[in-house]
C-alpha cells in the first residue's frame, strides 16, 4: 500500500484461493480477484474509506515469507471510495503503538523500483473512473420490511415484549446447554405468545463444533425430563450417569466438525461451504433454525480462550470464512447462522465487564472488518452482540454497532440478539438500551427485561417506534425460517 497521510501495514492479504491436491509436477490455473475495497484505509480525520495515491505493489505466493513482488497499480490521486461518518468516540486518551514516520512510504519506493527494474507489469488506476459512495443513515425506527411492520401493528404491547425477551415462562434461565424445551440440549427458543396469529417460535442451538445437543434425552408421560446443565457440558463429562431416569430414552446423533482455526488453515472455502451445508442439514433434521456460530472474533492474544473457535489474526480470513460457512448453512431452506460475538470479545477474563478501548480506524480495519466482509457477501440471519463494552458503552447497548456499522454502513437484514444473560450482570446494559440501540432480541430472557421494558415505555425512554422496528427484523427472519413450508 502507498505512502502518503496514513501509515498503513507492511502487507495486507486481499485474495486467497485453493488448488486441488497437485501430483508431483502437475499446475493448475487459478484465478484471484482483488477488489478495490480491499484496497482502502480508513481516515479518521475524514471519516471515509480512501485510496491514498501511488503504488500498490502485488505479492503472490504460497505463504507471506515465501510471497515475491509480481506486479502492481498506479493511482494517479487520493480518493474517497465510501463516505460514512465517525463513530465509537473514545471517551478516555488512547495512546496507540505507532510506525516511525514515513515508513510505509520507503517500502513503497523500494517495491515501485523494484518492479521497474524487473519491468513487471503495472495497471493504471484513475480516481476518475472510481466512484464514491456515500452511506445514508436511517434511524432505528425506520428500519424495518413493511409487511413485517404491518404485522407486528397487530401485536399488544404485551406481545411485543414478550417476543423481544425469549421466553422466562419456559424456565430457560442462563444454561445456554439445557435451556431449549422442543429440542432438548439447544440454548433456547423465542417466545410462543403470537402463535395463534401465525408468528412461528423458532429454537437456537449452539456451537461450535456443529450443533450441540443432548444426546439423549428421556420422555415420561409425554413430556421432555429436564436434565441439568451438568449434563450437557463438556459432552456430559462431570454428569453422574448412574442415577435412574424416568420414561423412555431418545438419541440425538450430531456431527462434530473440527475446530473454525482449523478450518480457517484449510484455505478452502468450498470446503467449508460443504461442511455448512451438512450442518444445515442437521438443522433441518432436528428442527434448529438458528445456529448460534460461528464464532469469528479477531486472534489478538494467543491466550484468548476462546481462540480455537475463531478462525484467523487476520480479518479478511475470518469474514471469508465466516461467509462460506454461512453461505453453506443458508444453502438449507430456512436455516441461518448466527455471527458472534459482535465485536472486540477477543478475551474470556472478565469478558463481561471488561472494557475494548480502541481508535475507530483499528476498530473498522481490523476488528469490525470481518463481520463487515461476511455480511456483505452472505447476509447471515442473525448475528450475536458480545458482553464487553466498546469504548465505554455495552456492545448489546451499542447504537453505533448495531444501526450504524451493521444495518446502514453495510446493509445488514437479518436480526441481532444479545449473548445469554447480557442483561442481568448490572445495570451498564439493559433490555430497553438493547432495543434503541437495535439489538432486537434479549435472550435466553427473564422476568427483570420485561419489568425494564414496561418501566421505560412508560417513562417514555423506550419509543415504542424503536420496539416494533426490533419485533419487525425479528418477525421477518421468522418469517423465513424452516418453521414454514417452502
Amino acid at each position: 500500500l502507498p505512502g502518503g497521510t496514513l501509515e498503513k501495514e507492511a502487507h495486507r492479504l486481499a485474495a486467497y484461493a485453493k488448488t486441488a491436491e497437485l501430483k508431483p509436477g502437475e499446475t493448475e490455473e487459478v484465478t484471484m480477484e482483488v477488489t478495490v475495497d480491499a484496497l482502502t484505509s480508513y481516515d479518521e480525520e475524514s471519516a471515509a474509506w480512501i485510496l491514498e495515491k501511488g503504488f500498490y505493489g502485488i505479492w503472490i505466493g504460497n505463504s507471506l515469507a515465501s510471497a515475491k513482488l509480481c506486479g502492481g497499480m498506479k493511482l494517479d490521486a487520493t480518493v474517497t471510495k465510501r463516505q460514512v461518518k465517525n463513530l465509537f468516540p473514545l471517551k478516555q486518551d488512547l495512546e496507540e503503538i505507532v510506525q516511525e514516520p514515513s515508513r510505509t512510504e520507503k517500502r513503497t519506493e523500494t517495491a515501485e523500483k523494484l518492479a521497474g527494474e524487473q519491468a513487471m507489469t503495472v495497471l493504471e488506476l484513475h480516481a476518475a473512473d472510481i466512484t464514491t459512495e456515500t452511506v445514508e443513515y436511517k434511524k432505528n425506527a425506520d428500519l424495518y420490511e413493511r409487511e413485517a411492520m404491518d404485522f407486528v401493528n397487530t401485536l399488544t404491547e404485551e406481545e411485543l415484549i414478550d417476543l423481544a425477551a425469549g421466553d422466562p415462562g419456559k424456565a430457560q434461565g442462563g444454561n445456554l446447554g439445557a435451556a431449549g424445551i422442543s429440542v432438548p440440549g439447544s440454548a433456547g427458543e423465542t417466545h410462543r405468545c403470537a402463535v395463534d396469529k401465525g408468528l412461528a417460535s423458532i429454537v437456537l442451538a449452539d456451537g461450535p463444533a456443529g450443533l450441540r445437543l443432548m444426546k439423549y434425552y428421556h420422555v415420561n408421560e409425554g413430556s421432555i425430563v429436564s436434565m441439568p446443565f451438568e449434563f450437557s457440558l463438556e459432552g456430559g463429562l462431570f454428569y453422574d450417569d448412574s442415577r435412574e431416569l424416568p420414561g423412555e430414552r431418545y438419541y440425538q446423533y450430531c456431527t462434530a466438525i473440527p475446530v473454525g482455526t482449523l478450518l480457517a488453515q484449510t484455505w478452502n472455502q468450498e470446503l467449508i461451504r460443504e461442511v455448512g451445508a451438512m450442518i444445515g442439514t442437521e438443522m433441518e433434521h432436528f428442527g434448529v433454525t438458528l445456529w448460534l456460530a460461528p464464532g469469528m472474533n479477531i486472534h489478538r492474544n494467543p491466550l484468548c480462550g476462546r481462540n480455537f473457535e475463531y478462525y484467523s489474526e487476520d480479518p479478511y480470513v475470518s469474514g471469508t470464512i465466516a461467509a462460506a460457512m454461512t453461505e453453506g448453512v443458508q444453502s438449507n431452506y430456512g436455516c441461518g447462522t448466527t455471527i458472534k460475538h459482535f465485536a472486540c470479545n477477543n478475551q474470556e477474563d472478565n469478558r463481561m465487564g471488561s472494557d475494548s478501548v480502541v481508535s475507530e480506524r483499528a476498530l473498522r480495519e481490523v476488528y469490525l472488518k470481518g463481520f463487515e466482509i461476511a455480511i456483505r457477501q452472505a447476509q447471515p440471519m442473525s448475528i450475536m452482540t458480545s458482553y464487553n463494552l466498546i469504548n465505554g458503552v455495552h456492545a448489546a447497548n451499542n447504537y453505533d454497532l448495531c444501526t450504524e456499522s451493521a444495518r446502514n454502513e453495510w446493509g445488514f437484514k437479518g436480526a441481532i440478539m444479545t449473548d445469554w444473560t447480557t442483561t442481568e450482570q448490572g445495570d451498564n446494559c439493559t433490555a430497553s438500551g438493547c432495543m434503541r440501540a437495535g439489538n432486537d432480541l434479549v435472550m435466553p430472557g427473564c422476568f427483570g427485561d420485561h419489568d425494564n421494558m414496561h418501566k421505560e415505555l412508560a417513562e417514555g425512554t423506550l419509543k415504542i417506534e424503536d420496539l416494533k422496528a426490533c419485533i419487525a427484523r425479528l418477525v421477518s427472519v421468522i418469517w423465513k425460517s424452516n418453521q414454514y413450508q417452502q
